[in-house]
């Protein structure tokens, strides 16, 4: 594995482009046709950097360097946005990456999609330590059948559902088909966000890696820690197991803060690159952990006006609850997505459901575009984000109030957390 990385600075461009080429320079690349996975514009990270220089090392000696875009269940990514996220003019794209060409992954469509395996009843309860027993299929975008070669370039974080992004995760659920992707999300509600972020080997994670291990592709990746919106802390390259594992540790010192004390009051402003709550609810997912037993946490974030384009009608229909309301009336709800039902969960966060009353630990508000009487519908709270200034917020932990500027990427943790808030 090549890389190098540090919590004290960043690196510098021709930093990185030495551990490119040196990494690069040992692969076998000659003639070979080399697909791409990039994250969408919802991971903050210097991708415009990390394209152009894979470019430069790989294409010479490659067939082609095309891209897909890992998607998930995400909505696709129209061309001028591709090109922006790749940092690259129609102009350039036809003129100098003449080897690349770009696509976006669409995981509802089972034309696009390829069975690479299954996992047997046996394989899923050793994976998930007991906790499921069933039969799961695991399909991928069939384009991997016309490359010899799947290259990663994405950023590592902690994450709700595997505990750090990155690595095979940019495959499962990044290029996935629907059946894998329900069952591992679910995984990670059952088990919780706040037991899950932020860990490194999860039982989420042993399933992706182990359904990774299906794919009939040699797979390498360029992992990125990154700090702020473009600096780079650190990039490993490598295989994706053996480069995330290292990102994931430096991610584990860049990412995550520690509190000595919850607040009763969490203002989480969401950044613009969430556009809609399916993604902007990760302003959530990294400040639960702190917000204490009976606190409010406000997702403010007036430019957000969609709960979710792909899950609108689902999401519409379940509302938002927290896991112990789905599990204990299962037979009700356990035919919709089980990957927006473990969405649910982590918005609402936990707690309990007792005797047809359900507890949430805390409450989660919208200070949103979405209507008030849509956050009603869907169970969560409102606040009209005309009557917040955030600057009101900001400089009153003494007092338990907690203002995060750019949240969703940052992981805040309590130091002494109780064993249910991941301690």
């Amino acid at each position: 594995m090549n890389g190098q990385g540090s919590a004290e600075r960043m690196l510098t461009a021709a930093e990185a482009e030495k551990i490119v080429q040196q990494a690069a320079a040992g692969w076998q690349l000659d003639g070979k046709r080399v697909l791409a996975l990039i994250p969408d514009h919802t991971r903050s990270c210097p991708l415009d950097l990390l394209y152009r220089l894979a470019y430069e090392a790989i294409a010479p000696r490659a067939k082609c360097l095309d891209v897909l875009v890992a998607l998930g269940t995400h909505p696709p990514m129209p061309m001028d946005a591709i090109y922006h996220r790749v940092g690259i003019t129609p102009e350039q794209h036809r003129s100098k990456y003449t080897k690349t060409r770009f696509f976006n992954h669409a995981w509802n469509d089972p034309a696009q999609l390829i069975e690479v395996g299954r996992f047997t009843k046996k394989d899923i309860r050793e994976l998930t330590d007991g906790l499921f027993e069933m039969d799961v299929g695991v399909s991928v975008n069939k384009m991997i059948n016309d490359y010899d070669l799947l290259l990663i370039l994405g950023p590592v974080f902690p994450h709700e559902v595997v505990g750090f992004s990155g690595g095979c995760k940019y495959i499962f659920p990044g290029i996935a088909g629907e059946e894998i992707l329900n069952f591992f999300h679910w995984l990670g509600a059952v088990i919780s966000n706040p037991k899950i972020i932020g860990c490194k080997y999860t039982p989420v994670r042993k399933v992706v890696d182990r359904a990774a291990a299906l794919l009939p592709i040699e797979r390498r990746a360029f992992c990125m820690v990154v700090r702020g919106h473009d600096g780079l802390a650190g990039l490993y390259a490598g295989t994706p197991e053996e480069a995330w594992s290292a990102a994931a540790d430096l991610s584990r010192q860049v990412h995550i803060e520690f509190k000595d004390q919850p607040y009763h009051t969490v203002l989480s402003c969401a950044p613009k690159m969430y556009d809609e709550l399916w993604v902007g609810a990760k302003c959530m997912y990294k400040l639960e952990p702190v917000v204490a037993d009976g606190g409010k946490l406000i997702i403010y974030a007036p430019h957000i006006h969609e709960i979710a384009v792909a899950h609108d009608k689902t999401i519409r229909a379940i509302g938002y609850h927290t896991r112990d309301y789905f599990l204990k009336q299962w037979d009700k709800f356990k035919h919709y997505p089980w990957g927006v039902i473990a969405h649910s969960t982590h918005v609402k966060g936990i707690g309990k459901f007792e005797n047809g009353v359900e507890q949430p630990r805390i409450e989660c508000i919208l200070a949103t575009g979405i209507p008030e009487a849509t956050c009603r519908q869907i169970n969560l709270g409102y606040l009209d984000p005309a009557s917040i200034n955030p600057v009101d917020y900001a400089n009153r932990e003494a007092e338990g109030i907690l203002h995060v500027p750019k949240a969703g990427e940052v992981l805040y943790r309590l130091k002494n957390a109780p064993p249910e808030l991941g301690g």
